[in-house]
C-alpha cells in the first residue's frame, strides 16, 4: 500500500474535524420538537439549542486570525476540537434545557475556532497550483454534512435516545484529534502582534446581535418583533463602527484591505449566494416532499443523498480543473448549473414525479460542487499569504450570516405567501404550499443568476494575475 503524502494527511485531519462539527449541527435540527417533549419547554426556548451554536460560532470566528498568529494554528485548532468534544460529552449529560444550551455554546466556540483554521492549515502545506484539489476534497465535508445530517438525526431520534446525537461525535472527533497531534504542521508565531480590543468588541457585538436576531426569526410575527429589530439595528451599527475602527488601526483584527483584491471580493459574493441557495433548499425541499407530495422523512433524506454524493464528486473534479485551468470556465459553469436547476424547481407541479425532484436537486449538487469551493480557493489564492487566516475567517463569518439570512427569508416567505394564496384563491393547503415553495426557488434562482457575473469576473482577475506573473518572470530573466 502506497504511503499517503503528509500534506494529504493534513487534508484528512481537518476534514474529520469539519465533518464532525457540521454533521452534528445539522443532525440537531430535526431534534428540536423532541427536545421540547424531553425538557417540557416551548419552541422559542428549545430553539436556543440551535441558535446558541450559530451565535457563539459566528462571534468567535473573527478572532481566529489573531489567535492563530499569537499561539500557532495547530495548537489553536486542537484546542477548538478539544472544546467541541468536551461540549459533546457534557451535552449528552445535560440535566435540563439550560445546561444543554450552555454546552451547545461550548461546541459553537470550538467550531468557530476550527472552521476558518481548516482552510488556513491546508494552505500552509499546499502550493497555489495544488490547492484547488485539496480544498475540493476538504469541502466535501462542508457540503455533504448539512444534507445528510437531518436524516441521520431523525433516525437517531426515532431508533435511539437523544444523547447519541452528541455521543456520535466522539469517535470521529477523537480520531481527528489524534491525527491533529500527528500530522498538522507547527506554524510560526508572531511575537509583536497586538490585540485589537475595539475591533473585537465591535465585531463581536455586530455579528452576535445579527445572528441572535436571525436565530429568533422563523415567522412574520418574529420578524415584526421590536426586540429583533433592535438587535439587528445594534448589529448593523456595530459592524459599521467595526469597519471604521479597522481602517484606522495599525494591527486590525480583520484587515479589510483584502476586499481591495477583486478576486477575493468576487469569491465571497459567490460563497454567500451559494450558502443562501444551499440552506434555502435544505429548508424548502423537506416541505415539498412531505407537505405537498405526502412522503415521509426517509424519502426526504433520499432526495438529498444523490445531491450530496454528486457535490462531493464534482467538488474534487472542480478542484482539479481549477488547478489546471483556473476558475474562468469551471466556476461560471457551476453557477449556471445551480441557477438552472433551481429555476426548474420553480416550475414543478402537483403531478411532478418524485424522480424529477431527485434529478433537479442532484443537478444543483453538481453545480455547487463545481463552483463553491473553487471560487473560494481562487479568492484566497489572490490575497497575500499572511492574510490567509483572516481571509478564511471573514469568508466563514459571511457564509454563516448568509445561510442564517437565507433560512429566515425562505421560512417567512413560505409562511406569508402560503397564507395569502389560500385566502385569495381558495387553494388547498398542499396547492398553496407548492405555490410558495416554487416561488421561493425562483427567487433563489434569480440570486444564483446574479452571481454568474461574479464568476466571470473572478476568471478575468485570475487571468490578469497570471499575465502579470508571467511578465514579472520575463523581466527577471
Amino acid at each position: 500500500m502506497a504511503k499517503i503524502p503528509e500534506k494529504w494527511l493534513v487534508v484528512i485531519t481537518v476534514l474529520l474535524g469539519t465533518f464532525t462539527i457540521i454533521l452534528n449541527n445539522s443532525m440537531l435540527n430535526p431534534a428540536v420538537p423532541h427536545f421540547m417533549q424531553v425538557f417540557d419547554a416551548d419552541a422559542v426556548a428549545t430553539g436556543w439549542v440551535i441558535t446558541i451554536f450559530m451565535v457563539t460560532m459566528g462571534m468567535v470566528m473573527p478572532l481566529t486570525g489573531y489567535l492563530g498568529d499569537k499561539f500557532g494554528k495547530k495548537q489553536l485548532y486542537m484546542s477548538g476540537l478539544t472544546l467541541f468534544l468536551a461540549g459533546s460529552v457534557l451535552g449528552s449529560l445535560s440535566w435540563d434545557l439550560q445546561s444543554l444550551i450552555f454546552f451547545r455554546g461550548l461546541q459553537g466556540i470550538g467550531g468557530g475556532v476550527m472552521m476558518p483554521l481548516s482552510m488556513a492549515l491546508i494552505f500552509e502545506v499546499f502550493p497555489k497550483n495544488e490547492r484547488g484539489l485539496a480544498t475540493g476534497v476538504w469541502g466535501i465535508a462542508a457540503m455533504m454534512a448539512p444534507t445528510i445530517g437531518p436524516t441521520l438525526g431523525g433516525v437517531i431520534i426515532e431508533m435511539g435516545s437523544w444523547q447519541w446525537l452528541f455521543l456520535s461525535n466522539i469517535p470521529t472527533g477523537l480520531v481527528g484529534l489524534i491525527f491533529s497531534m500527528l500530522y498538522l504542521k507547527q506554524t510560526g508565531r508572531v511575537s509583536d502582534i497586538r490585540f485589537d480590543k475595539l475591533g473585537f468588541i465591535s465585531v463581536t457585538v455586530g455579528v452576535g446581535s445579527i445572528l441572535f436576531a436571525l436565530g429568533r426569526v422563523s415567522s412574520l410575527n418574529h420578524l415584526l418583533d421590536p426586540l429583533n429589530w433592535g438587535f439587528i439595528s445594534l448589529g448593523v451599527v456595530s459592524l459599521i463602527l467595526f469597519i471604521k475602527i479597522e481602517n484606522r488601526t495599525a494591527q486590525p483584527l480583520l484587515d479589510l484591505s483584502i476586499f481591495k483584491v477583486p478576486a477575493y471580493t468576487y469569491s465571497v459574493w459567490v460563497a454567500m449566494i451559494s450558502s443562501i441557495s444551499l440552506f434555502g433548499g435544505i429548508f424548502l425541499l423537506p416541505l415539498l416532499i412531505q407537505q405537498v407530495y405526502g412522503y415521509g422523512a426517509i424519502m426526504t433524506g433520499l432526495t438529498f443523498l444523490p445531491a450530496a454524493l454528486l457535490t462531493g464528486v464534482f467538488m474534487t473534479v472542480g478542484g482539479r480543473l481549477l488547478d489546471k485551468q483556473g476558475p474562468s470556465l469551471i466556476v461560471t459553469t457551476g453557477l449556471i448549473i445551480v441557477a438552472v436547476g433551481t429555476a426548474i424547481l420553480g416550475f414543478i407541479g402537483m403531478d411532478t414525479a418524485i424522480w424529477v425532484i431527485f434529478l433537479l436537486n442532484a443537478l444543483r449538487g453538481i453545480g455547487m460542487g463545481l463552483s463553491t469551493m473553487p471560487a473560494t480557493t481562487s479568492g484566497m489564492n489572490a490575497i497575500p499569504e499572511k492574510f490567509i487566516s483572516r481571509g478564511s475567517a471573514m469568508n466563514n463569518v459571511l457564509r454563516q450570516m448568509s445561510s442564517a439570512l437565507g433560512i429566515v427569508f425562505v421560512s417567512i416567505y413560505f409562511e406569508v405567501r402560503r397564507g395569502q394564496v389560500m385566502a385569495a384563491n381558495g387553494m388547498s393547503l398542499e396547492e398553496a404550499s407548492l405555490t410558495a415553495i416554487t416561488e421561493g426557488f425562483l427567487i433563489m434562482a434569480v440570486l444564483a443568476f446574479l452571481s454568474v457575473p461574479a464568476g466571470i469576473l473572478l476568471g478575468k482577475e485570475y487571468n490578469k494575475q497570471r499575465r502579470a506573473q508571467a511578465a514579472d518572470r520575463g523581466e527577471a530573466q
